[in-house]
């Protein structure tokens, strides 16, 4: 996996991914909480943009250089390598 002192500019960009869940999380939470519902295609859109940014993290882990469009989207994707513990 990358580390902040031997890959600098990936780790931003892996902590900005990791701050961007943590802020829309933050936000659903605060949404559900006033609004007392939530339609389900809000919820779909919410929970789909926070698991972009959690594929992304998982996805680009290793990764080191720029991230063309194309591994943008692939990094986008559900992971086929991590099994959900819990």
């Amino acid at each position: 996996m990358i580390n902040a002192e031997d890959n600098p500019v990936e780790w931003a960009l892996l902590a900005y991914e990791l701050e961007e869940v943590i802020e829309h999380l933050q936000d659903l939470s605060t949404q559900l909480s006033q609004a007392g519902s939530l339609s389900e295609e809000e919820f779909v859109v919410e929970m789909g943009h926070v698991y972009s940014h959690l594929n992304r993290i998982w996805n680009s882990r290793n990764h080191i250089g720029d991230i063309s469009d194309e591994k943008w989207k692939a990094f986008s994707q559900f992971p086929k390598d991590i099994d959900p513990v819990g």
